[in-house]
């Protein structure tokens, strides 16, 4: 397995992978459509990064990852998740190191994110890797509970 950014090859990719996960358990709200449908104009066009694992290189993308830039100048970590195949493997790991690893280096603030409390696993790694809980905000998300923050 390997972590790439994202390429225009793996547009399609890019959204199956999320469409799968979100109607499995949700359903594709406005703001899932925008991010899905134009990566790069609504997540690279305006400072963000999108990460893509592939199970060898240049092979299947398995798993992804977005940073989207918030005002701040920290990152909003969006649209992370892993095919069902490699779950399991560690790759949500992997994909969430380089989130941190790249906000680091670009000497962002902090990570943020927004999720749902049925997400057990996703909410598992999010504390293991050192976010916090946040109170409630506004957010564009109907199924979003729950909000969390890293410091970097």
């Amino acid at each position: 397995m390997q972590i790439v950014n994202f390429e225009p090859r793996h547009a399609q990719a890019w959204k199956q992978l999320n469409e799968a996960w979100i109607t499995q358990l949700f359903k594709i709200e406005p703001k899932d459509r925008e991010v899905l449908d134009h990566p790069k104009a609504k997540i690279l066009d305006h400072g963000g990064h999108i990460f893509m694992a592939e199970a060898e290189a240049g092979g299947e993308a398995i798993g992804c990852a977005a940073l989207i830039a918030l005002p701040d100048g920290g990152f909003e970590v969006a649209k992370m998740t892993v095919s069902e195949a490699a779950r399991g493997t560690g790759l949500g790991r992997l994909l969430m190191a380089a989130c941190i690893d790249r906000a680091r280096a670009l000497g962002a603030p902090r990570l943020y994110l927004e999720t749902n409390s049925s997400l057990a696993p996703a909410l598992g790694l999010y504390e293991a890797m050192g976010f916090v809980h946040l109170p409630p905000r506004e957010t564009p998300y109907a199924r979003a509970d729950v909000w969390m923050e890293l410091i970097l």
